[in-house]
């Protein structure tokens, strides 16, 4: 079985912004965040990407400029990222799924098709619903939160640099 590191984009990988991220120049990668990514690897997880993308739904912009959003972000951080997966679906737009966090199916596919632990995994994200998708796929659970705050989660950092600590000791 394998360790696996389950990623919230936009707020975790890049900076998050008002309104929607998918054109490459708007995606900011913070500092300490390939290094991240790099310590992550050197333990030996999985690292994969599970993202909400509502404005696919909306008709704002395509699947296909996530994937140019995630090939960049794969460039910039030596394509350390194992997979992404994405929910383009929203209630009130297209359709209600199970896809779309705050359930959990995006990261039980990629357990089912990666052969992941949940005793041996996490989900870091910067909002309560990447954490209540954690908790549903039965993994261990990291806030990130830019300013104190009360969490759901397992634990809180300010930075996916802090949660790595966590995560690898």
């Amino acid at each position: 079985m394998n360790k696996c590191v389950f990623l919230d984009r936009d707020g975790v990988l890049n900076q998050d912004t008002e309104g929607y991220i998918f054109r490459t120049e708007d995606l900011i990668i913070p500092h300490g965040t390939i290094e991240a990514l790099q310590r992550l690897k050197r333990a030996g997880y999985l690292l994969i990407v599970v993202t909400n993308q509502a404005g696919i739904a909306k008709g704002l912009y395509s699947r296909e400029d996530v994937r140019k959003c995630h090939d960049y972000l794969q460039e910039q951080c030596g394509h350390l990222l194992d997979d992404l997966y994405f929910c383009p679906h929203h209630p009130d737009h297209t359709t209600a799924s199970l896809l779309r966090k705050p359930d959990s199916l995006m990261l039980e596919k990629a357990m089912a098709k990666y052969r992941i632990s949940r005793e041996h995994s996490w989900m870091i994200g910067d909002r309560e619903r990447d954490v209540l998708a954690g908790q549903k796929a039965g993994v261990r659970t990291i806030r990130i939160a830019h300013q104190p705050a009360e969490s759901l989660g397992d634990h809180t950092a300010s930075t996916l640099l802090e949660a790595t600590a966590v995560v690898v000791g």
